[in-house]
């Protein structure tokens, strides 16, 4: 019998979290992930990637920034034109010129942002808050009156004063845009934080509230994951994590949480490994071996008391079955490989040793110079053939 894709939550069932408001998915890697320093895809590879999000699921895909050149206008035209299921959003500054590069490239919807930190204010925009509200709300106004979905945006939201936020927020309910988001630009969010931050929100706005993390302090999965369960309707996320400066939050991440946490099973996890590695090879951006979910050790097991138990019950060391993301599990020759492990490796190999062959094998390996880049699948060969016993083979 297979065991379950998900282990055993007993601490999420003891709690009883769950989420009470319905949620959806904003992918940004196609803009924000672009963003990255050196990252730059190609019309084909946009057009790749948002197919592949759009099998995986994801509710709405943000395509690129059109006013930045004709290129990218036609980059985010050709996903808008793609004929996928999931809506196609492109941004815009606080500009009734932004939000006509928009509807030119045909998009559903716009993302129109705007900060209204005193920083901002004071050292990038050089006006008052006045002054960058009105053309905040006209930006927004236009593109409702053009027929646009229209995500009210503040950047640098997270170091703005709540109190100046919902003010603003209420502004822009006023003139009926359709989502209210809170870009943690910096990432300066904690759990804790965001917890406060959206309840305060919840408690006197109405229209939906999107939440966008940056992962500057490593916290982007775990802050967007309070904002869900605070009543955030959409969650913003990147393949691989990737975007400026330490990234925003990773989809891979969000998507295998929110299944293992909150049931949430209406994603393709199993697209997850094949869209981190075609993103991957786009950006240039090399996972990191260590990487949840889609990183090269994710499901790779080497010490021989890890391996012994995952041979009898793959759930004693893993949280999800390699197979629901897309991946598979490594069994790794090493200095931590014990006898039970390497007799499964071996057999797997196609070879069959006696009890003294395999101790003879197992003492090379634990001697081999070879260790700190791992034993090869050649040397491993070597090594059962020299121990002179071997029979079978592939």
């Amino acid at each position: 019998m297979q065991p379950p894709l998900i282990s055993d939550n007993l601490l999420m069932e003891s709690l009883g979290l769950t989420l009470d408001s319905p949620i959806e998915l904003c992918d940004v890697t196609l803009r924000d992930g672009e963003q990255s320093p050196g990252v730059v895809f190609s019309r084909e590879e946009k057009q790749e990637i948002a197919g592949m999000l759009d099998e995986l699921g994801v509710e709405i895909i943000e395509a690129g920034f059109p006013v930045v050149s004709m290129n990218e206008r036609g980059c985010v035209r050709a996903v808008a034109r793609a004929g996928l299921d999931a809506r196609v959003c492109a941004i815009a500054r606080a500009k009734r010129g932004d939000v006509d590069a928009a509807l030119d490239c045909d998009v559903s919807m716009v993302s129109v942002f705007a900060a209204f930190s005193d920083l901002h204010l004071t050292y990038k925009y050089r006006k008052s808050l006045d002054e960058v509200v009105e053309c905040a709300l006209d930006a927004a106004l236009y593109a409702k009156e053009h027929g646009l979905e229209v995500r009210f945006a503040a950047e640098d939201g997270t170091r703005t004063p709540i109190p100046r936020l919902i003010e603003v927020f209420g502004k822009a309910q006023e003139v009926g845009v359709d989502y209210l988001s809170v870009a943690d630009t910096v990432g300066i969010l904690n759990p804790f934080t965001t917890s406060y931050l959206v309840g305060k929100l919840r408690e006197v706005l109405h229209t939906p509230l999107c939440l966008h993390c940056h992962d500057d302090l490593g916290l982007s999965t775990a802050n967007t994951l309070v904002g869900a369960v605070g009543g955030v309707k959409q969650l913003h996320a990147t393949v691989n994590g990737i975007g400026e400066r330490a990234g925003n939050t990773p989809l891979e991440e969000l998507l295998t949480a929110l299944r293992v946490h909150f049931g949430i099973d209406r994603y393709d996890l199993s697209k997850l490994t094949p869209l981190s590695k075609t993103v991957e090879k786009a950006s240039g951006m090399s996972v990191c071996k260590n990487k949840a979910i889609v990183g090269e050790n994710a499901f790779a097991h080497e010490s021989g008391i890890h391996v012994a138990a995952i041979l009898q019950h793959p759930r004693t060391y893993e949280v999800v079955a390699p197979r629901l993301v897309g991946a598979v599990r490594r069994l790794v020759v090493g200095k931590h490989t014990g006898k039970k492990a390497l007799a499964h490796i071996i057999e797997e190999m196609g070879y069959s040793l006696d009890d003294e062959a395999l101790c003879l094998v197992l003492g090379r390996i634990k001697q081999c110079d070879e260790l700190k880049k791992g034993i090869s699948c050649d040397t491993l060969k070597r090594f059962i053939k020299e121990s002179g016993r071997e029979s079978g083979g592939k």
